[in-house]
């Protein structure tokens, strides 16, 4: 029962985020070998200016070592 959690600069319709949200579904469905029903996606808005101090610092870098993807971008401090 996988579940993604998203976070997104603000910006997005919800149309487009539930349709990201269903291929995403559909992609882990068919990667991990379950169904679409037993996936969740959440997606949540994040203002730019929150983007470091919200989602990079408490994030990104505590879970490095879980990211499969890792962003192509840096803070320097």
């Amino acid at each position: 029962m996988p579940h993604v959690d998203l976070k997104c600069v603000v910006g997005r319709s919800d149309a487009q985020k539930t349709e990201c949200a269903e291929k995403i579904a559909k992609v882990i469905a068919e990667t991990l070998g379950c169904e679409t029903s037993s996936v969740s996606v959440a997606i949540k808005d994040i203002n730019g200016d929150d983007w470091k101090s919200e989602v990079w610092d408490k994030q990104i870098v505590p879970d490095e070592k879980y990211l499969y993807k890792k962003p192509g971008y840096s803070y320097n401090d």
